[in-house]
C-alpha cells in the first residue's frame, strides 16, 4: 500500500518561509517523479513543482518561480518544497504527488497523492 505523507504545513506571515516534506512508503521512492500541486478553496487544483527520480530534472510553475525549490532525498525516499518570500495568495493545501511516467506539470499523470498539508500566509 502506497503512503504520501505531508508535513511541514501551518502558519506563517507573508515574507515568511515554511518547508514542506514528503516520505514516500509502499513503492520504490527513486521510480518515481515528484511533484507538489496546491488547491485553494474555489480554485481548481495547481502545478507548483516537479523534480525526476534522481533531481536532474526539474520543473517549476511560474507564480511560484524564483520563491520556491524543490529538491528530494531518496536515502530518506522523501522530497522537499522549500518556500520563501510567501505570499497571502500562496494560502492553499499543498499536495505530494508522484508520477511513474516523469516530471509533470498535469494532475491527470499522477499515480498517487498524498492526503494534503494547509498552508495559510497571513498579510
Amino acid at each position: 500500500q502506497v503512503q504520501l505523507v505531508e508535513s511541514g504545513g501551518g502558519l506563517v506571515q507573508a515574507g515568511g518561509s515554511l518547508r514542506l516534506s514528503c516520505t514516500m512508503s509502499g513503492r520504490t521512492f527513486s521510480s518515481y517523479a515528484m511533484g507538489w500541486f496546491r488547491q485553494a478553496p474555489g480554485k481548481e487544483r495547481e502545478f507548483v513543482a516537479a523534480i525526476s527520480w534522481n533531481g536532474g530534472s526539474v520543473s517549476v510553475g511560474n507564480s511560484v518561480k524564483g520563491r520556491f525549490t524543490i529538491s528530494r532525498d531518496n536515502a530518506k525516499n522523501t522530497v522537499y518544497l522549500q518556500m520563501n518570500n510567501l505570499k497571502p495568495e500562496d494560502t492553499a493545501v499543498y499536495y505530494c504527488a508522484a508520477s511513474s511516467t516523469g516530471v509533470t506539470s498535469r494532475s491527470d499523470r499522477v499515480d498517487y497523492w498524498g492526503q494534503g498539508t494547509q498552508v495559510t500566509v497571513s498579510s
